[in-house]
């Protein structure tokens, strides 16, 4: 939902990434560059290492299957380890129930090909592998705990057509009790990523709720995770997910601290032949790469 919402908002007069949320101001960005937007000034990864010191999470949004952005995942937390912090990467692209499997790869338990087919990759995101290999590489080198942030599909779709109330009780057992719709910046996040045409009613409502559980469902996982796993002083845990779920920090970010879960800083990737204008409120830093030859 969300890939096709930033192809078709693309072609529209409202941009997501010149929102007024968050600190004021906008930058040019250069395609092919990272850009503290705190500062307009050119970064690199330990920069956003150094910044994320003291902080429990980094939020990476991400262009899906974009070589500059998934290889970006890998140096960033490569960059976190220099730095000493002890790295737990969440990811969008798998769900729950395959943290088993999850498990053994970091462990070095299973070789590629069994994992891929023992994961599902293909039915869990279907994106080509390659894109995603550094990150999974540096997991498995570095024996960095990998979990699958995701709630089940289908959960999602029974709320994008029904609304909460399609969820059965098991299913709710699952999430937090509060799946509140009330946060007037990210509703208009998402609608600016539905090109600035939501749809209305109770259509458009469901819609909206099937967007809010899977940011805090993914906030919920890793909320869990942490609760569970006792991090110290050097945790840092490392959201990958698409950039509509971390944007002006109103989505996964924001269901994380309402829940008083800590702070963290956010990355945005985007994709721009030229120089790109951003609001600084987009997120802390904001990486520009050219677009694929084939768009």
């Amino acid at each position: 939902m969300l890939a096709f919402a930033l192809l078709y908002s693309a072609q529209e007069q409202i941009s997501p990434y010149t929102l007024p949320i968050g600190r004021s101001g906008q930058t040019v960005v250069d395609s092919g560059r990272i850009t503290d937007l705190k500062t307009s000034k050119s970064a690199t990864v330990d920069d956003i290492a150094k910044a994320a010191d003291r902080h429990l999470f980094v939020f990476l949004g991400e262009e899906h299957a974009t070589e500059p952005d998934q290889q970006m995942h890998a140096d960033i937390i490569q960059a976190l380890l220099r730095r000493g912090r002890h790295v737990v990467i969440g990811m969008e692209m798998y769900q729950r129930p395959k943290q088993s499997i999850l498990d053994q790869w970091t462990a070095g338990l299973v070789e590629e090909s069994d994992f891929l087919t023992q994961s599902d990759w293909k039915g869990q995101w279907g994106y080509p592998f390659s894109f995603y290999r550094p990150i999974f590489d540096t997991v498995r080198r570095y024996k960095l705990p990998l979990v699958g942030l995701n709630v089940p599909r289908d959960w999602v779709r029974s709320v994008g057509k029904g609304g909460f109330d399609a969820l059965s009780s098991d299913q709710k057992s699952q999430l937090p009790e509060s799946l509140s719709l009330d946060n007037q910046d990210h509703r208009q996040v998402f609608n600016a990523l539905m090109g600035g045409h939501p749809m209305s009613g109770a259509t458009g409502e469901h819609i909206y709720s099937a967007q809010v559980l899977w940011d805090e469902g993914m906030a919920d996982t890793a909320l869990k995770y942490l609760a569970s796993h006792r991090p110290d002083g050097k945790t840092v845990f490392v959201v990958i997910a698409g950039s509509g779920h971390v944007m002006y920090g109103q989505g996964i970010n924001y269901r994380i601290v309402k829940r008083k879960g800590g702070e963290g800083i956010t990355v945005v990737m985007a994709e721009s032949d030229g120089p790109l204008t951003v609001a600084n409120g987009l997120a802390d830093f904001v990486l520009v790469s050219p677009k694929p030859r084939s768009q």
